[in-house]
């Protein structure tokens, strides 16, 4: 297999029908810009909504009757169920000076006593920060001996889930439709190249020319226009979210993380679109019916 002569006539594709190679690069820039945008958009507002898991505790909290030993026995309980991270016991001293720090009262002094009950602030594993695993250790705190009442942000974890659930399926309908339109939009491009074409190609296939000898120029034009709507995709998102920002009040990057790396993972998702697409219009029409196109 000649490789000059493939890259030859891949790169070649860009001198016929012009306007619909524009139009593919276009379209494949302005997919990516909006995927990409979207994607950004989306990975942040899930950093959002796992920094609020982050600050979701768990507090048990203990009858007055118990004795030390009950107390520890009961907070040692905790600690050692399934999906605890870590505990941290809050005395009645403590519980009444916390109380004094949030409300500006000494609750002894109100009342002439303490009626804060002990508690165990429960913080919980990674994976028991959602609705499901939150329950699952509420029902086995609340099982455990001297535990009076349980209490955590339930509607909360369960508003974060939905939300959660929300932007997971918006990314990913959103992420087919925009794959499948750049990818039928190359093959479309291929395609009229291979028509363009295809009085050589008919010629080729005479000679004993083999199918992956045809085939292969039309495959890296399809590459070239990925990479290219790709880069370009990538560059004006560098612009925007390192420069634009530089120019007005509030910098996007403030809030707006972009990770380097991403912008060589738009340029390949290009190419990828663009390989795929060619792909398809090839196997659709280089065969016997591209004698009679």
């Amino acid at each position: 297999m000649q490789i000059g002569y493939i890259i030859r006539e891949g790169v070649s594709g860009f001198t016929r029908a012009k306007l619909s190679m524009i139009a593919a690069i276009t379209t494949i820039c302005i997919s990516l810009l909006l995927l990409s945008t979207f994607t950004i958009l989306a990975i942040n507002a899930n950093s959002v909504v796992e920094s609020l898991r982050e600050k979701v505790e768990m507090e048990a909290f203990l009858a007055d009757h118990l004795t030390l030993i009950e107390t520890s026995i009961a907070r040692d309980s905790i600690a050692t169920l399934e999906g605890v991270r870590e505990v941290r016991y809050v005395s009645k001293e403590q519980a009444a000076q916390i109380f004094k720090e949030e409300f500006g009262e000494d609750i002894n002094r109100v009342l002439d006593f303490n009626p804060l009950p002990a508690s165990v602030k429960i913080f919980l594993k990674d994976g028991y920060k959602t609705a499901e695993g939150a329950e699952m250790v509420y029902a086995a705190v609340k099982g455990i001996s001297g535990v009076e009442e349980v209490i955590y942000r339930k509607t909360m974890l369960e508003m974060l889930d939905r939300r959660a659930s929300t932007i997971l399926w918006i990314v990913l309908g959103i992420g087919v439709f925009i794959t499948i339109s750049s990818i039928f939009l190359v093959a479309n491009t291929i395609r009229l190249a291979i028509y363009a074409k295809r009085k050589i190609v008919q010629t080729m296939k005479l000679i004993g020319a083999t199918k992956a000898f045809i085939r292969w120029p039309f495959v890296l034009e399809g590459i070239i226009q990925g990479f290219l709507g790709g880069g370009l995709a990538g560059g004006i998102l560098f612009l925007v979210f390192e420069y634009l920002g530089k120019w007005i009040s509030m910098e996007l990057s403030d809030f707006v993380h972009v990770q380097t790396f991403y912008y060589g993972v738009i340029v390949g998702v290009g190419c990828l679109l663009g390989f795929i697409g060619s792909l398809i219009s090839i196997r659709r029409f280089i065969g016997d019916s591209v004698v009679h196109m």
